[in-house]
């Protein structure tokens, strides 16, 4: 994914959003031949002149300061996880960002495993990367996720839950609202990809959803991104039926490009009920100890 057309595109469609009237500004003709602000009037806005918002918005934002910054997103009228997406489009648009950017881990280090299994089996715990590749998770966690486990992908690569939604029929089931669902993917791989343009793993997986499935495909052009942090997640689990669940999104910084979720209900609910049912499901089964007289060596 290249950086310019990823700003020339996320800018292009957050002045097409915006109307004169949204702006405060008065729209002298009605027959306007471009859809939402002129680039005239944004750079009016954002105190800049034409030709310096006609340069950022063609894609450099190479050594833009923070408050330009600050007074573009004013002008859009950009919420926080859009101020946020740009100010890590204007990072990665440095020179030194390809050799300073990890890509995200594959993998959790032993010790953040350990803690995932100790939490037990009240709590469905998950831990993703920023390209929504499920990288490890507890017993719970993967009894609950077990339809993105499930999901056909290509030899080599993880669980992934952008993959099971926009390519495994079941997503359409397992997701009560889907499109909910499928916004909140798409919003998080626009985000990451802001982050990373480099990352060759999520160009790939962009790639691939692209070319499969139409409803990303309109999704990705829109370049929306929303934070992710908290709030509800509602499933229909193919073994216990429907789940609500709140959830809660922790970094761990130090594994960067790491998130923690876990997943609660509230006490005495009927999903806390579900939850209990899933987790009888999603044990391991245990082998069953044997009458040790039948294992006895019969003598000669």
């Amino acid at each position: 994914m290249d950086n310019r057309d990823e700003v020339k595109d996320f800018l292009t469609t957050r002045r097409a959003r915006l109307s004169p009237a949204d702006a405060g500004l008065t729209a002298f003709a009605r027959n306007r031949r471009v859809p939402g602000l002129k680039r005239s009037e944004v750079a009016d806005l954002a105190g800049v002149s034409v030709e310096y918002y006609a340069q950022l918005e063609r894609g450099n934002l190479a050594g833009v300061s923070d408050s330009v910054l600050d007074s573009l997103a004013r002008a859009l009228q950009l919420d926080e996880a859009e101020r946020t997406h740009l100010a890590d489009l204007a990072r990665a648009a440095g020179p030194a960002t390809r050799s300073r950017r990890r890509p995200a881990p594959g993998q959790v280090r032993p010790g953040v495993q350990r803690l995932l299994d100790l939490i037990g089996d009240t709590v469905p715990v998950i831990v993703n990367n920023g390209r929504l590749d499920l990288v490890a998770a507890n017993t719970l966690g993967r009894a609950l996720f077990s339809p993105v486990y499930a999901t056909l992908h290509p030899a080599g690569s993880p669980a992934n839950h952008a993959r099971f939604t926009f390519l495994d029929d079941r997503a359409r089931d397992f997701w009560i609202d889907w499109d909910r669902a499928a916004d909140d993917a798409v919003s998080q791989l626009r985000t990451e990809a802001g982050r990373d343009p480099y990352d060759r793993a999520l160009s790939d997986l962009v790639g691939e959803l692209s070319t499969q499935s139409v409803a990303f495909r309109s999704r990705w052009a829109a370049h929306d991104v929303r934070l992710h942090r908290t709030g509800r997640k509602h499933v229909r689990h193919p073994v216990v039926g429907e789940l609500h669940l709140d959830f809660e999104v922790l970094d761990l910084p130090a594994d960067p490009g790491l998130t923690l979720i876990t997943f609660s209900t509230p006490a005495g609910s009927a999903d806390e009920d579900s939850l209990r049912m899933l987790a009888s499901w999603g044990a391991p089964r245990r082998p069953q100890p044997t009458d040790p007289a039948q294992d006895a060596v019969p003598p000669r």
